[in-house]
């Protein structure tokens, strides 16, 4: 079996994750080239020296340049906040490597067909990691959309609700500052809906929609805070939070589905309520990430006193990655998803083609999420841009 160098730029939250995949994917999928764990990359010293030594890499560097120049590396992984996604993927597209990013692909929409025309030059694998994508149960709800099973597709609705930010007194972490994060919620999680969006049903044309920001001010984050963006130590003083709370916006798809769409991190007792519902002219699909292994579904056309939704579990061997794992019932969990990501990955290197979601995928999303932005402030509809 052949493997593939991987270089990982970035070393908290996303890069724990993505780590865990490397780590994984060969004990569970047949792969090959199989990833290599060469080297992970980040600007504090002591700390990305102890994240390579307790993620499992063979070492470190501190610059990313000198990480995408090594010659044992040929996949370069960036899990940094968004600010730096551009910089990194340039470079790497620029010398010759594949490419895993993390969504969403950039802060702006400039940014991503900037990136998404290099990645078409560069002739190289370049993914974006939308990974609820490779939930089990999201790929079971596309089929049986894509197969005709709940008849013409009439409705979709969305939401993403999360509370971690509720209290006023959580930081001033990066994702709260439009100059590193982009935007809010928004671009850390309605991104992730609107990719399931097209992933299932297809492209958006147009949208019209709101941006709140409830908080307005935060204690600014200490510099031993850990600010892995989900977690972080408050000071004394306070700074502007430049970002949305929370957005909601109705879309209309190119094929006439009309859809809603919510998202916000400020829902108390909503820890990761990822959740979307299809409604079709012979039924319905409902998928709600914190009952990741299971899909709600009704079909118009059973039999009279046997109607009414049905729960799938979508852990029997039959169902999409779910034979590499455990016994039927024996759930999957977060992580999984990424497993299954980085699994798609190297096969799409051995066959030299990008698996879904590509960078033009990537730019679907960003261009959805700018033309909310442009709706917000300018209180009316606005048509999506094309790749």
């Amino acid at each position: 079996m052949a493997d593939i160098g991987v270089g990982l730029v970035g070393y908290k939250f996303m890069g724990r994750a993505h780590s865990n995949a490397y780590r994984q994917v060969g004990r569970f999928f047949d792969v090959d080239p199989a990833p290599r764990m060469v080297a992970i990359c980040g600007r504090n010293e002591a700390a990305v020296r102890e994240a390579a030594e307790q993620l499992g890499w063979e070492g470190y560097e501190t610059d990313y340049n000198a990480l995408i120049a090594r010659d044992d590396i040929g996949l370069v992984d960036v899990s940094t906040p968004g600010d730096t996604h551009r910089e990194v993927v340039l470079a790497a597209l620029a010398a010759g490597k594949h490419v895993l990013c993390e969504k969403p692909l950039a802060n702006s929409l400039a940014e991503a067909r900037e990136m998404m025309d290099a990645a078409r030059q560069a002739g190289v694998v370049a993914m974006v990691n939308f990974n609820y994508r490779r939930v089990p149960a999201v790929q079971v709800a596309q089929k049986l959309v894509a197969d005709g099973r709940i008849g013409e597709v009439r409705h979709w609705r969305a939401v993403y609700l999360q509370d971690w930010i509720n209290d006023p007194s959580f930081p001033l972490v990066w994702r709260l500052r439009k100059e590193v994060a982009g935007s809010g919620a928004l671009g850390d999680i309605a991104a992730h809906v609107v990719d399931l969006a097209h992933f299932v049903v297809g492209p958006i044309a147009e949208v019209v929609g709101t941006m709140d920001t409830f908080i307005k001010q935060r204690p600014l984050e200490t510099e031993s805070g850990g600010g892995a963006g989900l977690s972080a130590a408050a000071g004394q003083e306070m700074g502007e939070v430049t970002v949305d709370d929370a957005t909601t916006f109705l879309a209309r798809f190119d094929s006439g589905v009309t859809g809603t769409f919510e998202a916000t991190r400020l829902a108390p007792g909503r820890r990761n309520y990822n959740s979307f519902e299809v409604n079709g002219s012979n039924g319905s699909i409902v998928f709600n990430q914190e009952r990741m292994n299971e899909l709600q579904v009704y079909f118009a056309d059973d039999p009279d006193g046997l109607q009414g939704f049905r729960t799938i579990n979508v852990t029997d061997a039959s169902h999409p990655y779910a034979a590499n794992w455990w016994p039927a019932g024996h759930i999957l969990g977060y992580e999984h998803a990424f497993v299954h990501a980085v699994k798609d990955l190297m096969d799409g290197i051995k066959a030299g083609q990008t698996p879904a979601p590509n960078f033009e995928d990537g730019f679907r999303c960003q261009a959805v999420l700018a033309a909310v932005e442009q709706s917000a402030a300018n209180h009316a509809w606005v048509e999506v841009e094309r790749p």
